[in-house]
């Protein structure tokens, strides 16, 4: 890498630090989307795996009766208990994911949570926790390949343009829904889409920007 690229990108990562946006915040829509269909076809039972400070579980408790949500750092679920409190349909559990044992859903959702989690039996726990034609919506986060190179410049460009937009204010701190624990992802688009076609027949994965990808699957009607 040339020292003016270089330069170029620290100064990018800079700017993109003092307008930090959350980039699955862009994808909100996409499950929103998925989860009104689910609800406009009988569904009442949502949960949310990973669900961080809880940005995603209180809008769901706008769409379904019962949503669940799941945090295993336990000050981060604190801080998703406060902030659905006022929620009376929405209940927050502090557990692991392969933990859930009785409760089955029609919406199961993983966003930028599945690469914390191992992938094989991470897919077959939610096939199975799922009702008949219930639904899994993954927004993820793979290692990166070469042929995710055109994303991640689109998505390098985009980047700082979308931080302006939504923080135009420079910030200091960190916005909360950006506090969960991370994790670096150890498998590539190409090995998440193999091991996810070999246990969810028909399941629809896409690259996206914002290094992200999506999966979503229907369980079969019975």
């Amino acid at each position: 890498m040339s020292p003016a690229l270089q330069t170029t990108l620290a100064a990018v990562g800079r700017f993109c630090d003092a307008h930090p946006w959350s980039h699955n915040d862009a994808y909100a829509a996409l499950v929103l989307h998925h989860a009104r269909r689910v609800r406009a076809a009988g569904g009442t039972e949502a949960l949310d795996v990973g669900c961080g400070t809880g940005n995603l579980v209180r809008r769901l408790a706008g769409v379904f009766p019962a949503v669940t949500g799941i945090e295993r750092d336990v000050p981060t679920a604190e801080l998703a208990r406060r902030t659905t409190a006022n929620f009376a349909n929405v209940r927050i559990l502090t557990q692991p994911f392969d933990e859930t044992h009785q409760d089955r859903y029609d919406l199961i959702t993983f966003v930028a949570v599945l690469h914390h989690l191992p992938l094989q039996a991470t897919l077959e726990k939610a096939r199975d926790l799922l009702r008949p034609g219930g639904r899994l919506v993954v927004v993820g986060v793979s290692r990166e390949s070469p042929a995710d190179l055109p994303w991640s410049i689109a998505s390098l460009i985009l980047n700082p343009i979308v931080g302006a937009v939504v923080h135009p204010r420079r910030s200091t701190t960190t916005p909360p829904q950006m506090t969960a624990p991370t994790a670096t992802p150890e498998e590539s688009f190409e090995e998440i889409a193999r091991t996810a076609e070999g246990i969810l027949p028909g399941v629809r994965l896409r690259r996206a920007l914002f290094w992200r990808y999506t999966l979503t699957w229907t369980a079969p009607p019975t």
